[in-house]
């Protein structure tokens, strides 16, 4: 498979996973009132857990490697808080104070951020198809979430922080650990990251009741520790190995997709024709970033 289209499944999918995650959230804070930083913790702690168990078996001899050199250590640590916690933390928030639309949209300026970065970083002006995707990518986020109405979006002061917060940490998230996937297997860079993590909020675990024994309620807290962390974040980061941090926070645009197509299928939202051009113009932006694989084979 070619490198470019390897990444483009990666981060496709790991989309797919994170937007579906976003919704199981908001189900289980609205109908169990589960609180958003014991969800992070948990989820956290124990998808690091995995990864770092899965490390171990498939590269053991890297597994404390990472921890050797002090570029690498602070790199983790950067990594580990500003990027995941971040990332992490203020979305479940902006959930929390606002819903999975309203917190997806925010959460989408990401890409803004990687492309303004990475700009002046390197003193060079954005691709034009970067600009085209960057616009296709907003406007059909917030048809694919508003069909087209501003006022449908409820934005509370704090879900207004937690969300813009989410967008800069959507952008730490893709372009700290880069150095570190060059050298170290993804699975063990996201496992350490995920587990320090996990640190800040660890006090949780004991000082607040665990939650009910439901099926639903575990099932989904199953679900958003195994998909939507592990497996998310893993082929999100495996997708940096192949692809430039412009391109996978575009193709993250996935996300509020799988949101939408998941209400219409498990909740019987309607689905409007504005919508369904915001769900075209996201998938657009796959087929404008796969272009130049496809000219470079030619």
């Amino acid at each position: 498979m070619h490198p470019k289209l390897r990444g483009l499944c990666f981060v496709i999918t790991g989309g797919i996973f994170w937007g579906a995650s976003g919704t199981v959230a908001q189900y289980l804070f609205s109908r169990y009132h589960l609180a958003p930083l014991w969800l992070v913790e948990i989820r956290l702690l124990c998808a690091g857990l995995l990864l770092l168990l899965t490390a171990s078996c498939t590269n053991p001899r890297q597994l404390f490697t990472i921890w050797r050199q002090a570029t690498h250590r602070r790199q983790l640590l950067y990594f580990s808080f500003c990027g995941m916690l971040t990332s992490q933390a203020t979305y479940f928030l902006a959930i929390n104070y606002g819903n999975a639309p309203t917190a997806t949209v925010l959460q989408f300026l990401g890409p803004l951020f990687i492309i303004a970065w990475v700009t002046w970083s390197q003193h060079l002006l954005p691709r034009r198809i970067d600009l085209w995707c960057v616009a296709l990518a907003l406007i059909g986020t917030f048809l694919l979430v508003t069909s087209g109405n501003l006022k449908q979006l409820s934005l509370t002061p704090a879900a207004l922080f937690w969300g813009l917060v989410a967008g800069i940490g959507q952008a730490c998230y893709t372009l700290l650990p880069r150095q570190l996937l060059k050298e170290f297997p993804a699975s063990i860079v996201v496992g350490w990251a995920m587990l320090l993590g996990s640190l800040p909020f660890s006090y949780l675990l004991f000082t607040q009741p665990l939650p009910a024994p439901k099926l639903p309620l575990w099932g989904g807290i199953g679900f958003i520790i195994v998909f939507g962390t592990m497996f998310s974040y893993w082929l999100y980061l495996k997708s940096l190995q192949d692809l430039s941090p412009e391109t996978t926070g575009m193709l993250s645009s996935f996300e509020p997709l799988t949101a939408t197509i998941l209400a219409i299928f498990c909740l019987q939202t309607p689905f409007s024709g504005i919508q369904l051009l915001g769900g075209g113009l996201i998938l657009s932006t796959t087929f404008l970033q796969a272009l130049p694989a496809k000219k470079a084979s030619t």
